[in-house]
């Protein structure tokens, strides 16, 4: 009668400590009526008969991670989920969780590239990577701008609600350079372009022949108080050039909002 080795039992182990983290994240999912996940859903979900289902499921309600609701007979996350939740986001800095996102940007770019918060009527930068290129813009981390005329501010104002757009309006529209948006009407159509396309663009409106792509950065709520950005001057970043270059701004914002724990 043969016996099972040592590497046998690790495997097991490991197989079953993933379908239980598959579980997990299967009940994290929304289910289709909003009320949690029924065994029989998740057993065809996840393809589990249900007594393994069952057998998974024990040690994630022992340690709170999963919840079942007897009145309905239904899963849900558990209130430990909320507990790991808040203590990840109090530990999560900013500018180092996107760190290495910023730095894959500027390898795909060759571009300087920005990160920045809303201190509206402003923005500050509070991280760079600069292009490696002899002709670049020049920013420092911890300077401000005004949110209405740099892409990064119309990223973010796009998605800050109206109360906070006329906080911006009522500071001032001042032009810039010839192409900077200087009243409500123009600055409101663009940011309605903005939520639509998913990217904003200063076209020359906040330096001269410096045009820049931003994308907003959602938190774990669904807000959006930051933006990442790549700039150049306008003879190297082209109008034609926009479309690819936001498709990789997109990205690198979507991987950083992920990383805060949003589900967008």
């Amino acid at each position: 009668m043969g016996v099972a080795s040592p590497e046998a039992g690790v495997r097991n182990n490991s197989a079953s400590l993933r379908r239980a983290l598959g579980i997990l994240l299967r009940i994290g999912e929304d289910s289709a009526d909003g009320r949690g996940h029924t065994l029989a859903g998740l057993a065809s979900d996840l393809d589990l008969n249900k007594s393994t289902l069952l057998r998974l499921l024990a040690p994630l309600c022992e340690a709170s991670l999963v919840e079942h609701v007897p009145e309905t007979g239904r899963y849900r996350l558990g209130w430990r989920t909320a507990q790991l939740g808040s203590a990840y986001l109090e530990q999560a800095d900013l500018p180092a969780t996107a760190r290495d996102v910023l730095r894959g940007l500027n390898q795909e770019t060759r571009e300087t590239v920005h990160l920045t918060i809303a201190d509206l009527p402003e923005v500050v930068y509070v991280g760079k990577v600069d292009s490696p290129q002899p002709v670049r813009m020049f920013s420092r981390i911890g300077t401000r701008q005004p949110a209405y005329r740099t892409a990064v501010g119309k990223a973010i104002l796009a998605h800050a609600g109206d109360a906070a757009v006329q906080r911006v309006i009522d500071a001032g529209l001042p032009p810039r350079t010839p192409r900077t948006h200087t009243t409500a009407a123009a600055l409101r159509a663009d940011l309605a372009r903005i939520r639509v396309r998913g990217y904003a663009v200063d076209d020359v409106e906040n330096e001269p022949d410096i045009r820049c792509v931003a994308a907003p950065i959602y938190d774990h709520e669904g807000a959006v108080g930051s933006a990442v950005s790549v700039s150049a001057p306008a003879t190297r970043l082209g109008l034609g050039q926009v479309p690819q270059v936001s498709a990789l701004v997109i990205a690198a914002a979507d991987e950083i909002s992920r990383r805060l724990g949003a589900r967008r």
